[in-house]
């Protein structure tokens, strides 16, 4: 029976040190007042400073989740020495394996979904619709799942794949929620080879 017990804190602990790092981008950015510029998820996303902020905020609660994670590994620390020792050891790998992944990818690896690089990219996008020399005399330009279209000429001008924005789901709330989980906020979706 303490088997079953330990095996069963162990396995809540790492599921707590698995959410609550990811905490800034899983929840913080899906408020109803963070989203009143956005159509609804899935559909495709005017680009418009809106957007390029959106893509900086999201790309700040990335990096945020590397203070958050401090909290997990210190109540994990705790456990080990004066609580449960199962409950710990499972936050305490989950969390540390949380900080292992982010700190990677400064040093090489994936590159996190939301970066400067693409806000800047968009941005361009944007002030190129503009301009004489756009793809076509009213161009708008959205950003569908695998990549940036002019709404009105359909001439793709990205490829650059979007990830989740922070808009609340279509998919109802526990599938929507274990997807993020899952996707870590990438796209959800590859480009061919012929394309990339």
């Amino acid at each position: 029976m303490s088997l079953i017990a330990g095996v069963g804190f162990f396995a809540l602990g790492g599921c707590i040190g698995h959410i609550l790092p990811r905490f800034p981008f899983l929840m913080m950015s899906r408020t109803k007042g963070f989203n009143t510029h956005f159509p609804r998820h899935p559909e495709a996303i005017p680009l418009s400073p809106q957007l390029t902020q959106r893509i900086l905020h999201m790309r700040m609660f990335y990096w945020m989740g590397l203070i958050v994670v401090l909290l997990p590994l210190i109540l994990g620390l705790v456990s080990v020495r004066w609580g449960d020792a199962a409950f710990g050891f499972g936050l305490w790998i989950a969390s540390g394996w949380y900080l292992l992944n982010r700190l990677q990818s400064l040093f090489g690896g994936q590159t996190p979904p939301w970066t400067k690089k693409m806000a800047l990219e968009l941005q361009v996008l944007s002030n190129q619709a503009e301009q004489p020399g756009a793809c076509c005399n009213w161009a708008s330009p959205s950003w569908q799942i695998k990549g940036v279209v002019c709404m009105n000429c359909n001439s793709k001008l990205s490829n650059m794949l979007r990830p989740d924005l922070g808009r609340k789901r279509s998919e109802r709330r526990p599938i929507g929620f274990f997807r993020l989980l899952l996707s870590d906020g990438y796209p959800m979706v590859s480009l061919p080879d012929e394309e990339e």
